[in-house]
């Protein structure tokens, strides 16, 4: 299948880019076509811009920044997002690609009167967002009740890929965790990846 992963850390060291590896490797052992996004190396610009908002709802979205983005997107069966949960939330390099790439014509096409939306992502089979977090699970689970999950989940890919299965890896107490830790992580990785068929 045609995988399109997207890093979004800056740093190239990170743990994000060490997972993100683990994804690209497993899904090209088991024969797919596999395409990396890394948002900071691509220096892509996150901040929608003044054509693009102004399009919005106009005949046709400009879209002329985001040929590529767009074009691995809607040529996507399986999509991984790797990134960092920062502050309960989805870091602003990711959320701008969300922001601009998730746009008409794109990922969805207006409803008639500005009722609900219509998806256009039915190539998309399957959703994996990985993502460290600085904070134990109790919080992100009892206190924020998975905040990122439910944005992605519900708020993103149940409107514009409906079809598509969604799974969610958290890494908890990502600050210094110990190498054991980070290799069973790796390997739920692993076990996620070779569930793709």
């Amino acid at each position: 299948m045609n995988c399109l992963v997207v890093l979004a850390h800056p740093l190239p060291e990170s743990l994000n880019r060490h997972f993100a590896d683990i994804v690209e490797i497993e899904l090209a052992r088991a024969g797919h076509g596999v395409t990396v996004l890394d948002l900071y190396k691509a220096e892509f610009d996150p901040r929608l811009t003044t054509a693009e908002r102004g399009s919005y709802y106009g005949e046709r979205f400009e879209a002329s920044g985001l040929k590529a983005h767009a074009s691995a997107l809607r040529d996507a069966e399986v999509l991984v997002l790797v990134f960092p949960t920062w502050w309960f939330g989805l870091p602003a390099m990711l959320k701008g690609w969300v922001d601009r790439v998730f746009a008409p014509g794109i990922a969805f096409d207006h409803g008639s009167d500005f009722g609900p939306i219509r998806p256009l992502l039915y190539k998309l089979r399957h959703v994996v967002a990985i993502t460290t977090l600085g904070s134990p699970w109790w919080v992100d689970r009892l206190v924020m009740r998975r905040p990122v999950r439910r944005i992605l989940k519900r708020g993103v890919f149940a409107a514009c890929a409906p079809t598509a299965s969604f799974a969610m890896l958290p890494f908890y107490a990502a600050e210094k965790p110990k190498p054991d830790r980070v290799e069973r992580f790796g390997e739920k990785i692993r076990r996620q990846m070779r569930k793709i068929g």
